[in-house]
């Protein structure tokens, strides 16, 4: 488990990287002379999964981790808060409107790095991005294991993990839920990578949600 990470009760928090500043809203705790942000599983799929028994986070201090789909940087700021001041997160936006309020988060954390780009063509901001340990997405996509798939093959370093946030009802509104997913997944596995763990529902935080954990072999 990542030490920046502070469980209290039955809530997550993490060591909060801009002491005294919040992102969304959150509440700010003190836990042995460390300030951390209350992480809501409300806001954020990745405390949720993590509030649904998450066992495996695999983003560590230090990490280079790509993250898809950032939009405001609710999230985001609290993967900068995980990978602390000597790790990167590239933030990958599509929306002018979301890049405005992910720029303002990014004036408080030299770790993250806005990029303004549509992640299905990572071709278009290769330049800007270096090997990655992790790579996080949450877009709402019709082909979002294709869209890790393609990112992956320039970014994630072999034997990285990916964490994969999919979104049934952007792939298909008519579908099983769960049929959906297990499409996903075979995509992930046939491109090389093994499913680590699988949180597969995310209520009562998110419906029609899972968060994959996968990591890359080949």
């Amino acid at each position: 488990m990542n030490e920046n990470i502070y469980f209290i009760e039955k809530r997550v928090a993490t060591k909060n990287l801009a002491i005294g500043k919040t992102v969304y809203g959150e509440r700010l705790l003190q836990f042995e002379g460390d300030e951390y942000r209350e992480w809501d599983p409300y806001r954020s799929k990745f405390a949720a999964a993590i509030r649904k028994g998450l066992k495996q986070i695999p983003i560590k201090q230090k990490m280079h981790v790509l993250y898809l789909g950032a939009a405001s940087g609710t999230t985001a700021s609290h993967v900068s808060d995980l990978v602390g001041p000597e790790g990167i997160v590239y933030c990958v936006e599509f929306s002018p409107r979301a890049m405005r309020d992910l720029l303002r988060v990014c004036e408080n954390r030299s770790n993250m790095i806005p990029i303004l780009a549509d992640a299905r063509f990572p071709e278009t901001y290769r330049m800007f991005i270096g090997p990655v340990d992790v790579i996080y997405q949450d877009v709402a996509q019709p082909a979002q294991a294709i869209i890790l798939v393609d990112n992956a093959k320039l970014f994630l370093k072999n034997r990285g993990f990916t964490m994969l946030a999919i979104k049934a009802r952007s792939i298909d509104s008519s579908k099983e839920i769960s049929k959906i997913f297990s499409e996903e997944i075979d995509i992930l596995k046939e491109n090389g990578f093994i499913v680590e763990e699988n949180i597969e529902s995310l209520k009562p935080f998110d419906k029609d949600h899972c968060m994959v954990i996968g990591q890359l072999i080949s």
